[in-house]
């Protein structure tokens, strides 16, 4: 086993585990089929400041650890397949 798989293999850990945190911390969204119908308002105080929330940080997280996760998978194989052969 190399150094580079052994160093992304720790970090693919740390992000998933900080993913699934992250994931689990979100507060669930009720609107479900009502809020397609009747469609969500921006007027409101809430609706125009939603973007300075700790929901919207929260979502702003784990979009970037799921684009972590997933370079780093790629990764990974990459060097497994090119490396892994010698």
């Amino acid at each position: 086993m190399s150094a580079y798989e052994i160093v992304l293999g720790v970090l693919l850990i740390i992000v998933c585990i900080a993913l699934t945190v992250i994931v689990m911390i979100q507060e669930e969204s009720q609107s479900g089929l009502s809020g397609a119908i009747a469609g969500g308002s921006s007027d409101t105080f809430f609706g125009k400041n939603k973007g300075r929330t700790t929901e919207a940080k929260l979502k702003k997280i784990t979009k970037i650890l799921a684009i972590c996760f997933l370079v780093l998978s790629l990764a990974t194989v990459l060097i497994f397949l090119f490396l892994g052969n010698k």
